[in-house]
């Protein structure tokens, strides 16, 4: 019997509703969105008399009420919390090791995914009877949000236990872009071929690792999604929570999949300032740009960024009309060659050590190919050209694992 409970078993549960976010879909038509931890009536009884565990983060919501406060108000037994990168309540700084605690609303003791260890133990699973992973993604390869899911789709099949996904909309949903990730720059922030912007909401993305075998020793998570209610993948979404301290804006949110490559290269990209990933700039560039910031340390969010203190000059993307991204269903590109090419020392832009960033630019991009062809002047056409077949043969792929159109 326990056997049984192993097999590759994914149950998708689907609504129609009313509900607080209004999207327009293609037809400019207005339509309202029910995320999957809004049905309630979806899975509540479902979770009667069951030990309940769940992987949760400040984006965990019911209408303005935290999952866990809503399901523990509803009788769910919580026996746990697990909290990701930035903690359950999301107040931790990015990369900053996250320990465990009991939380001060619910007393229920919150086991760190994002410190010691990143995924349950037998110790940790065995009061438990079912998992809920409920965070909200921004539909980018380097967000973590997707690895954590995937180790514990591992941990729940190497215990023996089902996974309950309450999906979300991914607020990047229209675009599938970049470079597939070259497996030989796997790391914490790219776990899967996947390309950068890649399309998916977190239950397509748990079919995708289980049906194309990408979970440790190829195994096969047992599943129920409760899909989000009166959703496709082009209808504009302002998520209601930030998902993370540095994308604090809608405009950040979108600007993301685009502007996040800029980890990788010797420029502040707005850490530090109240406006991260929606700014881009240098000391070095004074006499090139006008506009200008200055990064500080901010407790949460970024406490010692690249050139701390010091005015950056560069590009302002905070009013940038991301209707043309939308349009153009395309990672934007222009800005880091256009960067490069007005940078005076560009033999620092790609030194990742004289940045102190926490990655190089192959790690976040996913190629081999990219740096080279920045600082060779390569035309746009060319780098894109470079990312196929990979890419044509991932969205075909992509197709046989989607829950919305």
């Amino acid at each position: 019997m326990k056997f049984l409970l192993f097999l590759f078993t994914v149950i998708v549960f689907t609504a129609c509703g009313t509900a607080r976010l209004t999207a327009q879909n293609n037809s400019g038509a207005g339509t309202t969105i029910k995320t999957g931890a809004e049905q309630t009536e979806k899975y509540l009884g479902y979770l009667k008399g069951k030990r309940v565990a769940i992987l949760a983060n400040q984006t965990s919501i019911i209408g303005h009420t935290h999952l866990v406060d809503s399901l523990q108000k509803s009788g769910v037994n919580i026996v746990k919390v697990f909290g990701p990168e930035h903690g359950f309540r999301g107040k931790a700084s990015a990369g900053d090791h996250v320990s465990d605690e009991r939380d001060i609303a619910t007393g229920i003791p919150i086991i760190s995914l994002y410190g010691a260890k990143n995924k349950p133990s037998k110790e940790d699973l065995a009061d438990v009877d079912i998992m809920i992973y409920d965070l909200q993604d921004v539909g980018v390869r380097f967000y973590t949000n997707i690895n954590a899911l995937a180790r514990l789709m591992a941990a729940c099949y190497e215990n023996g236990k089902e996974l309950l996904i309450l999906d979300r909309p991914n607020p990047n949903g229209y675009l599938i872009d970049g470079a597939i990730l070259d497996m030989k720059y796997k790391s914490g922030i790219g776990m899967f071929p996947l390309p950068m912007s890649h399309g998916l909401t977190v239950g397509e993305f748990a079919q995708m690792a289980n049906g194309e075998g990408w979970l440790d020793n190829g195994v096969k998570c047992a599943l129920k999604i409760i899909t989000v209610a009166n959703y496709n993948h082009d209808m504009p979404y302002i998520l209601p929570v930030s998902p993370s301290p540095n994308l604090n804006t809608p405009q950040s949110v979108l600007l993301y999949p685009s502007t996040c490559m800029f980890e990788g290269v010797y420029l502040n990209h707005g850490r530090g300032t109240y406006f991260p990933f929606t700014v881009l700039g240098s000391p070095e560039l004074k006499d090139i740009y006008s506009f200008s910031y200055t990064p500080a340390g901010i407790k949460g969010m970024a406490e010692t960024p690249l050139f701390m203190n010091q005015v950056c000059y560069g590009l302002d993307l905070r009013e940038y009309d991301t209707r043309l991204l939308r349009q153009s269903k395309k990672i934007n590109l222009q800005w880091i060659m256009q960067l490069y090419k007005a940078h005076p020392f560009k033999e620092k832009f790609f030194d990742s050590k004289l940045s102190n960033q926490m990655n190089n630019i192959e790690i976040q991009i996913g190629s081999g190919l990219f740096r080279q062809q920045i600082i060779d002047g390569v035309p746009e056409d060319a780098i894109r050209a470079s990312w196929e077949p990979g890419l044509s043969q991932y969205k075909e792929m992509r197709k046989k694992y989607l829950l919305y159109p």
